[in-house]
């Protein structure tokens, strides 16, 4: 990758007996919101305080715009604006007075302090509740004026940690829409921890796959998915219309195509047809031959949570160790991701 704003080199870090990180190597570009994914546990918390200078690592480097991390902090913190997982504030204060006094601790000029600080609550959209104490925001509204805590110092990058924690699903949209609003208007790198696979996949460009301290996989997902993927049979769902059934004699006469391997019923009047290659066209023909009534057809597509789950068995086959130590708590994860 040309120039990277943020490069991990051989990045490890113990704490007694625990591999917090292993051997991390990672790559994020200018501009690109990149998703740090994995389980609580992970090693995400760890890398993100070793990238900020506030833990040094066992070995390995971190350099952050051109600093190395841990040999000059000062200079990463001005240039890196973090949100941790839960923010906090005054409470007796409005929100801002809030982003005043965060402005005056960044050593922003008086004279420009309470502009930027209403224009950074335009920004996130809290300009109309900008006298109202932040005792009186909801969860979604302190997550918005975090945000807003983070940029007014006008940072390079943004690390943002868990940042939709306790947020229903509107607030979680909202939020990350803004997230990324604002990182393609402003040329913002973001890297953005979560557990949450579908809400990582929502907005980010890239993401790592970070298990036990190591990063098992980094790419988009289509690159990820085609690694992964490649020689699996292609799956065609084909809806029919409501209350279409798909006949004994029909099944045999569509597995006669070429190609065509299995047909299993998927929700009501859909199935699932898996193919050793793409064959749509042909397929839908013979369907309309016999007789049935297409609504929709859609060609599988893998999201993250299949690519993290095949990550996930191909990392038990090469370590056994792996399974005994983590591999139930990473089976609740993939299970509790399913069900979001």
């Amino acid at each position: 990758m040309e120039n990277p704003i943020i490069e991990l080199n051989g990045l490890s870090k113990s704490y007694g007996s625990l591999k917090a990180v292993d051997n991390l190597n990672l790559s994020v570009r200018k501009g690109e919101i990149f998703g740090l994914l994995g389980p609580n546990g992970a090693g995400k918390s760890t890398t993100i305080l070793m990238m900020l200078g506030l833990t040094e690592p066992d070995s390995g480097k971190a350099v952050i715009a051109g600093h190395q991390a841990d040999k000059n902090p000062i200079a990463v913190k001005k240039i890196v604006g973090y949100m941790p997982d839960s923010v906090g504030f005054y409470d007796n204060l409005t929100a801002l007075e809030n982003l005043i006094y965060i402005g005056k601790l960044n050593g922003i000029p008086e004279s420009e302090i309470k502009q930027r600080a209403e224009e950074m609550l335009e920004d996130v959209g809290l300009g109309n509740d900008k006298h109202k104490k932040a005792s009186a925001y909801s969860r979604g509204m302190k997550q918005r004026l975090g945000l807003a805590d983070v940029l007014i110092k006008q940072p390079e990058i943004i690390i943002l940690d868990e940042p939709t924690l306790g947020l229903d699903p509107s607030g979680v949209k909202d939020f990350l829409s803004l997230i990324r609003q604002m990182s393609r208007q402003q040329g913002l790198t973001v890297l953005l921890s979560s557990h949450h696979l579908h809400q990582v996949q929502q907005v980010c460009d890239r993401v790592g796959i970070f298990v036990g301290g190591k990063l098992l996989a980094q790419g988009d997902i289509d690159s990820l998915s085609g690694n992964l993927f490649t020689g699996e049979p292609y799956a065609i769902n084909i809806s029919l219309k409501k209350g279409s059934v798909l006949s004994g004699e029909t099944k045999n006469v569509l597995l006669q195509l070429p190609s065509v391997k299995k047909i299993m019923p998927d929700e009501a009047d859909s199935y699932n047809f898996y193919c050793e290659e793409d064959v749509t066209p042909d397929l839908v023909r013979a369907c309309v031959q016999q007789g049935l009534d297409i609504t929709g057809v859609q060609k599988k597509v893998y999201g993250l949570d299949e690519i993290y789950q095949k990550y996930f068995e191909n990392n038990l086959k090469e370590n056994v160790q792996n399974e005994k130590s983590g591999g139930f708590f990473q089976k609740s994860f993939i299970k509790r991701n399913k069900k979001q």
